[in-house]
């Protein structure tokens, strides 16, 4: 089973993707920050991360940064996840290693699709 890892700190986000992705069929795990992101990347090394990027303490894109640094988590999936749909924020969000980008409010079928990209499915 395809495990992803949601690091998102907005309670009503988390509690809707991580609900919506279990239906999906997917083993899901989450975090409220970056800092613990990194720490359950680690442990739990998800096949995929849905990763919100402006997270109070470590950011986002500070968590991406230090999971595709560390030999133990580089090959870990990463897909950002915004309010902010700036081409600076797409930039940003590459340039900390995510892997793809999506924006909110969250599309279901888009972030499905998504998530099969980035794991090689289509």
């Amino acid at each position: 089973m395809t495990k992803i890892l949601i690091a998102e700190d907005d309670e009503d986000s988390l509690d809707m993707l991580s609900r919506r992705l279990t239906l999906q069929g997917f083993d899901i795990v989450t975090a409220k920050t970056g800092s613990e992101a990194v720490a359950m990347a680690e442990r739990d090394m998800p096949d995929v991360i849905v990763m919100g990027l402006n997270m109070p303490g470590m950011t986002g894109w500070e968590a991406a940064r230090a999971i595709k640094a560390s030999p133990a988590t580089a090959k870990i999936r990463i897909i950002a996840l915004s309010a902010h749909a700036t081409s600076g924020d797409h930039d940003e969000a590459y340039q900390a290693g995510c892997d793809a980008f999506e924006s909110k409010p969250v599309d279901l079928n888009r972030l499905m699709k998504r998530i099969r990209e980035v794991l090689g499915g289509e």
